[in-house]
């Protein structure tokens, strides 16, 4: 992202600099025009510098609106964070405080307290794993890598049946094809864990301490 902000920057400071110029030449020119003006070959001048003018000016312009466009491509990702980041203070505070779990949509299954509780938490990881993804963080390898080792896990395979439905109207819904695309990379990262056998369940991830 801090690559791709200095590339914008650039562009924004050489359309700065080409306007200055365009508009800077014709004062130039009366400058360094001799005392005894040939006003012939100064107007030649003129006329080649009007023909460069257009295509600096139509570079100058397209740097502006690619300015532009990335002000509002960072404006659109500021609000969606801002938009998940209130989503996720309201599943943290129904975390800490279980009596307002029932204040979301019922889970099919009927779960017990603990197992909705572990269920919002593991969405919250696909979230944050989806919010990377968007971002451009990850690309298409690293989300496989790190989908294919969390469908190991037996509640990370419970969730995803419940919930891979939603994330995927939710997606489709919205039009935006890297989401839809993140959608089809868990879907495909489920299916190959399942294939592998059992996922493993919370009881074993942890030794014995006897």
């Amino acid at each position: 992202m801090k690559s791709q902000r200095a590339q914008w920057l650039l562009w924004c400071m050489v359309a700065i600099g080409l306007l200055i110029l365009i508009f800077l030449t014709p004062l130039a020119l009366e400058k360094v025009a001799p005392s005894q003006k040939d006003w012939g070959r100064l107007s030649a001048v003129s006329q080649t510098y009007g023909a460069l003018s257009v295509p600096l000016s139509a570079i100058a312009l397209l740097g502006v609106a690619a300015s532009l466009a990335y002000q509002a491509h960072q404006t659109k990702i500021a609000t969606e964070e801002a938009e998940r980041s209130s989503h996720r203070q309201l599943l943290m505070y129904s975390l800490d405080h279980p009596e307002f779990l029932v204040c979301w949509e019922p889970v099919a299954g009927m779960p017990s307290a603990d197992e909705m509780r572990r269920r919002i938490f593991t969405n919250l990881i696909i979230a944050n794993w989806h919010a990377d993804y968007l971002l451009r963080r990850w690309n298409d390898q690293h989300a496989r890598a790190v989908l294919n080792v969390h469908f190991q896990g037996e509640l990370a395979r419970k969730h995803w049946e419940q919930s891979a439905s939603v994330w995927r109207r939710t997606a489709e819904a919205s039009g935006d094809r890297r989401k839809i695309r993140f959608v089809d990379l868990a879907d495909e990262s489920y299916a190959i864990a399942v294939e592998t056998g059992p996922g493993v369940p919370p009881e074993n991830y942890f030794a014995d301490p006897s």
